[in-house]
């Protein structure tokens, strides 16, 4: 199914029952460079590969902690033969590698390797932009720089149901996501997003503005 353009706030203000994650309120866009921010096992690199499932052409990833698995994208709904994974350990090749698949994909998820140089970030967001490709970037560690990206989401808290006591059955994990920038129209956005364990991404119709005074970056 093609992602839906809606915004996230246009969206969530309308929404009375629980919608998919990446048609309704999430989306890759063409043109335009999304953040996932937060540290490992807050459920961010599943929803990175619920995004691209949801583009029905052929998707792009660049893996520079050796961490991406394909059965986990097939799991999540991309088709082996749509998904190129790239495995980038070197930091000095990673924005070169990242440029090409940005030349040659309109659906692209990088990783970002510690430390990047803004400059680079900058450069492959405006090669983002003047190709019409849809950039997912999700830094290892630390932030991205202001004015890279449309639409920054950064995992608050993340909790997980039917494994509290270190095994059983994933029942539910329930991320939550504080967005901010051009795609909520500059006023931050509080969203939870659920994940029932069959890797069906959906959004909890609870969408909380922030205080006044929180920019959007």
């Amino acid at each position: 199914m093609p992602l839906n353009r809606a915004s996230l706030l246009g969206s969530a203000a309308s929404a009375l029952t629980p919608d998919p994650v990446a048609p309704l309120l999430i989306a890759a866009q063409p043109g335009r460079v999304l953040g996932l921010i937060g540290g490992p096992g807050t459920g961010l690199t599943s929803l990175g590969l619920a995004l691209l499932a949801g583009h029905p052409g052929m998707v792009a990833a660049v893996d520079v902690r050796g961490w991406l698995c394909p059965v986990a994208a097939w799991e999540a709904g991309i088709a082996p033969d749509r998904l190129v994974v790239v495995r980038c350990p070197d930091r000095g090749d990673w924005p070169k590698v990242t440029a090409s698949l940005i030349e040659g994909f309109p659906v692209v998820y990088a990783e970002v390797p510690a430390h990047p140089a803004d400059a680079d970030l900058r450069r492959l967001g405006a090669l983002a932009r003047a190709r019409n490709t849809a950039l997912i970037l999700r830094p290892v560690s630390g932030d991205l720089p202001s004015g890279v990206l449309h639409l920054r989401l950064e995992a608050e808290s993340v909790q997980w149901d039917g494994v509290e006591r270190g095994h059983g059955a994933l029942v539910r994990r329930r991320l939550t996501l504080r967005a901010s920038g051009k795609g909520v129209r500059g006023i931050e956005q509080v969203v939870e997003v659920e994940d029932d364990g069959s890797h069906a991404l959906r959004v909890v119709p609870r969408l909380a503005a922030a205080p006044p005074g929180f920019a959007a970056g």
